[in-house]
């Protein structure tokens, strides 16, 4: 189903992205790449165990999360939400941002229930089409041992892009 440019920008407007990540200047410019795509209510975490407070505390729409930080990093962060037993929010869509694109952590983190895998440093385009995606065609959550995942898709659209 195509989604008239309108509707886009509309639902990108209200949307709440949560940015994890422990950089400070990542956080920064992944707040002005969303922010120049028309993301208005953003907010971050500097480390795992912040993102888990914030999600609860605030419920956003959408993750974007580091792989690598102190204090939870972003595997741990993930098993964590997709834990609908312990988790409130075990649904919300998570984009893992990070510089480890190899194949075998694309799986890691696919089979532990990431949405969406880029890889930094991540261009406006790239992360546009990642959260249009997740705005345009959810995948509903299905159990996999203790944990939620999305639904699976292709292997090839998880594949970084590379700009």
């Amino acid at each position: 189903m195509d989604h008239p440019a309108g509707q886009i920008r509309d639902r990108l407007d209200v949307l709440k992205v949560l940015v994890v990540d422990d950089e400070h200047t990542m956080r920064r410019v992944t707040r002005s790449l969303l922010q120049s795509i028309g993301v208005k209510n953003i907010r971050d975490a500097c480390d795992g165990r912040a993102g888990l407070d914030a999600v609860c505390a605030w419920a956003p729409d959408v993750v974007v999360l580091d792989w690598k930080m102190p204090n939870l990093g972003g595997l741990d962060f993930v098993r964590r939400v997709r834990s609908p037993n312990e988790f409130p929010y075990p649904d919300v869509p998570i984009i893992m941002l990070t510089a480890f694109g190899e194949r075998s952590r694309v799986m890691e983190a696919v089979d532990l229930g990431v949405n969406e895998f880029l890889l930094k440093p991540v261009s406006t385009k790239a992360l546009q089409a990642r959260l249009i995606s997740i705005l345009t065609k959810p995948r509903r959550m299905v159990k996999k041992g203790g944990c939620y995942v999305p639904e699976p898709r292709k292997l090839s659209s998880y594949l970084p892009d590379i700009d």
